[in-house]
């Protein structure tokens, strides 16, 4: 699959030149994902933060060894993800159930208070869906919005870039069977 032209390759080129304003934007554009990432394999803050970290590091010990730039995403979403399980590896940790994100609330201009009552009934029924979707749905719906491409996504995930589109097709139906 092509990755998107995201420019994420020209930023890599630049950053490998040592130019500090493209490292910058690439670390803006990225650690999003990183962290989600990192958080989807039940690691509390401080680890998710050292997994962030050394994701970067591991970049910029191997930047110039990238063959291809504009893969630079699916990269860090891998070496993200065999971080956050060495992490959990050594910690002797099971991968526990991380919560769902709360969705924010539907913005509504002056709400009466049947309007709101039935927004937090659809909020709570949507939430709790989503708890009861197996555990690699919620990630992958989580992460889905974060990744720039489907090939980002699926190296964060460890799965072919193929399998992507038919698994959120599938878990995005369960999630519907589930809300109606």
């Amino acid at each position: 699959m092509a990755h998107w032209d995201d420019g994420t390759d020209e930023l890599v080129v630049r950053a490998r030149d040592g130019d500090g304003a493209a490292w910058a934007r690439l670390v803006e554009r990225h650690s999003g994902l990183l962290w989600s990432i990192a958080r989807s394999h039940g690691l509390n803050d401080a680890d998710s933060g050292d997994v962030v970290q050394t994701t970067w590091l591991r970049l910029v010990e191997r930047i110039d060894g990238l063959r291809d730039p504009s893969a630079t995403g699916c990269w860090l979403a891998t070496t993200a993800r065999n971080e956050s399980l060495r992490l959990v590896r050594r910690r002797g940790r099971d991968l526990p159930v991380v919560p769902a994100p709360r969705a924010p609330e539907p913005p509504a201009p002056e709400p009466g208070p049947d309007r709101i009552v039935l927004g937090r009934e659809r909020l709570g029924r949507v939430g709790a869906a989503l708890e009861s979707l197996p555990r690699r749905c919620r990630t992958l719906l989580r992460l889905f919005a974060l990744a720039s491409s489907h090939a980002e996504l699926a190296a964060a995930l460890g799965i072919p870039v193929g399998s992507v589109a038919p698994t959120r097709a599938r878990c995005l139906n369960a999630l519907r069977r589930l809300v109606r």
